[in-house]
């Protein structure tokens, strides 16, 4: 009997990493501030490292060899991606803020003490768009560690007319990683003090980036 699920479950994950393999290929990259990250790890610590939801395709690729786990929905789209994520060696986490979003705090809040990174989309999986969710949040408060935010972007691609305004970035064209100095949980501040001077630190991280790519004459998508 045909069933169209599985066909995709089977298809998509392998077409999509060799996709995102030749995009990889072609584009030109680099990684800036990944000293920010380093010397998290030179302490002897792990960090919590957000990235909004559109800048998803190919961060896998911006993110150096080492342990992580990625936060990824519930949902079937979360599942296609989780299944794409296994062909890079990378493990996640299922659940989201409407979908499990309980148990998978649980969980990342206990995979916070063994050494591993942890890597979510603070805006994700529904958005609004570039809004910070209370998760990343309350997992910095509750773990002490330092969060250390990710961005992309590229010179040359396609944004899709998503709620996240999804960048699909082509092959010709130069792109940008960036990581952002690391920010501590501070009890006097609050969570809403923390969610104000985390979202100053994102901008500022994509600006970095912006930045960069403006560096070689270029502008991002």
């Amino acid at each position: 009997m045909f069933n169209r699920d599985k066909i995709l479950l089977a298809l998509v994950p392998f077409i999509a990493s060799r996709v995102m393999l030749l995009l990889n290929l072609f584009l030109r990259t680099e990684i800036v501030g990944e000293e920010n990250l380093k010397s998290v790890w030179e302490r002897g610590e792990q960090a919590i490292i957000p990235f909004w939801h559109d800048q998803l395709f190919l961060l896998v690729f911006g993110y150096p060899d080492k342990s992580v786990k990625l936060l990824i929905s519930a949902s079937k789209d979360g599942e296609l991606l989780a299944r794409t994520m296994k062909y890079f060696g990378k493990e996640t986490v299922r659940g989201s803020s409407s979908r499990g979003g309980r148990a998978a705090f649980k969980q990342m809040l206990n995979l916070c003490k063994d050494p591993i990174d942890i890597v979510l989309t603070p805006d994700g999986p529904r958005g609004p768009r570039h809004e910070i969710k209370d998760g990343v949040l309350q997992l910095a408060r509750l773990s002490g560690r330092p969060v250390v935010p990710l961005a992309f972007v590229c010179s040359n691609g396609h944004r899709f007319k998503s709620w996240d305004r999804f960048l699909f970035p082509y092959p010709v064209g130069r792109g940008i990683y960036s990581y952002g100095e690391p920010l501590y949980f501070d009890k006097q501040e609050g969570v809403d003090g923390f969610r104000q001077r985390l979202i100053l630190a994102m901008e500022t991280n994509l600006r970095q980036a912006e930045a960069r790519l403006e560096y070689y004459g270029l502008s991002a998508i």
